[in-house]
Formats: structure tokens, sequence, C-alpha cells
């Protein structure tokens, strides 16, 4: 039901009580707008304030999609296959200008390729004809030369086979028959030297050049079959091997107070590994 509207006349011909009856009511009605008037404002509060933490939510979601191992301190491992696009490089060196022109300094050795006085073969070249009478020359007819000298790789050498037996004495007090036992490190009729294990560890842990490309290598250079599967045993077993070494070189780096960590990803049979190092300067040979 709409209230009627209160105008002065209306009010000056109201009666004491009814006028205190008046004021009663109004206070009463402003009390209670005000408590309203409260109830929205601490409303209105609490809608800031979680507002400004789902603003806060959204911008720190926002910043972690945004974050990936070159612009944040996540390991590359964490981007999977999801790398970032390449971009311009933001860091720029601190270190000014010298003043020095570049290139070797001087004073400083350099490793310039220098003649030696031994060389492994000699190839000599004469003159056949007179420049001025056309007559012909003969070695015989040399008084000096200059000298030149070409660096190369010489052949790889054939395998070198060494045959090791294990000879039967007959012991001459009892007529007993005596082997002597073959070295620890020769367990098979034939097997590939510790050389041969060395140098696949060397390319493939080092260089990261696959089993199969190996046995292409140790083909073309040496003569020599190696199935891939054969070269991974002797890569294994060669780790194996060091197995002492690595954890004495763990257990010293486990002591150092300052380490340099770092790890590079790349691919084995379509799928992403990572290879971790850890070290240390303080730990040179």
């Amino acid at each position: 039901m709409k209230q009627a509207r209160f105008t002065r006349d209306r009010v000056s011909a109201l009666s004491k009580p009814d006028l205190i009856d008046l004021v009663m009511k109004l206070a009463a009605r402003n009390a209670l707008l005000q408590t309203r008037v409260d109830e929205l404002e601490k409303q209105n509060r609490q809608l800031q304030e979680q507002n400004a933490s789902l603003v806060q939510r959204v911008s720190d979601l926002e910043r972690r999609l945004g974050l990936n191992s070159s612009n944040s301190g996540k390991p590359p491992s964490s981007d999977g296959l999801s790398k970032p696009a390449a971009r311009e490089r933001r860091t720029r060196s601190l270190r000014g200008k010298s003043g020095r022109k570049s290139g070797g300094q001087h004073g400083h050795k350099g490793t310039t390729l220098k003649q030696v006085a031994t060389p492994d073969a000699l190839v000599h070249h004469y003159p056949h004809q007179c420049t001025g009478c056309s007559a012909t020359l003969s070695p015989e007819a040399a008084t000096g030369f200059a000298v030149r000298q070409v660096f190369g790789l010489a052949p790889p050498p054939p395998l070198f086979i060494t045959e090791h037996r294990a000879h039967t004495c007959l012991c001459r007090a009892c007529g007993t028959l005596v082997r002597a036992d073959f070295p620890e490190t020769v367990k098979a009729p034939a097997q590939y030297s510790d050389e041969i294990a060395a140098l696949a560890a060397y390319l493939q842990t080092q260089h990261c050049i696959p089993e199969d490309r190996l046995a292409r290598i140790f083909s073309d250079l040496y003569k020599i079959r190696i199935a891939p599967a054969t070269l991974a045993s002797l890569i294994a077993k060669k780790a194996d091997s060091l197995r002492i070494f690595a954890d004495r070189v763990r257990e010293l780096l486990s002591g150092v107070a300052v380490k340099h960590l770092d790890e590079t990803g790349f691919r084995i049979a379509g799928k992403t590994r990572w290879l971790h190092m850890l070290c240390s300067t303080s730990l040179r040979a």
C-alpha cells in the first residue's frame, strides 16, 4: 500500500501523540534502512576483496602459462616438446671495449703449424727442362732445394690381434697336468679389445653417435664388422668398469660448496631424453 506523502499542513494538523508516533515510526524506519546500508557496504567490501583476489590469481596463472626455461628458473626438461619459439636475444654483454684489435694479442703463444725436422716421408721434385736453353735436366744437376710440408692422417692401421696361449705343463714330480690361467680380461675364444670398447664409448657418449653409425665407422676405417648390439654391450661394460671412479667423483662433488648444473635435451627413439651434468671448477685435475 502506497504511503501518503507528508506535507507541512498535514503535519501541523497532527496532535502531539500522533506526532510522537510518527517520529517513532520514522526513527524505526531509518534504523532499518541504516542496517540495510551497512549490510550492502559490507557486501560491497567483500566483493571488492574477492575481485582483487581473483584478478591477482588470473594474473599469476597468465604469468605461469608464459614461463619457460628461457625466461625463468625452470629447467629445459619442463618445456617438453613445447619449446619456446626463436626470438631475438635480449642479453647483452656487460664487458666494455678494451681498445685492442681483434685476434691474437702481442705475446700470445699461438698454435701455428710448424715444420718438423724428421718427416715421415720425402717426395722429391726436379725440373725436367732448362728454361734458358731447353736442355734436359737430371736429378744429379740439383744444387739445392726448398721445403714445404703437408700434415695429414696416416691410414687407419689394421687390427692388432694378440693371441693368448694358456700352456699345459706336466709336473715331473707327480705327473699332474697343470694349465695356466688366461688373464681375467680374456674371457672368450675371440673378443674385441678394451681399446675398441673405449673408442666406441668415447664416440657414443661424448659425440652422441648412434650405435648403427658407430658400426659403420668401424667398418669404414678398420674393416671390422661389429653389430650395433655388440657395441652397446661394450659401452655398457665400459661404463660399469668406471663405476668406482664415478662414485668417487660424486662423493667429491657432494662436498663442494659451489656447483654448476646443466641439462641438455635430445631425442632417442622419438622421445625426449635429458642429459644432466654436475661439475665444479674446484675439482680440476
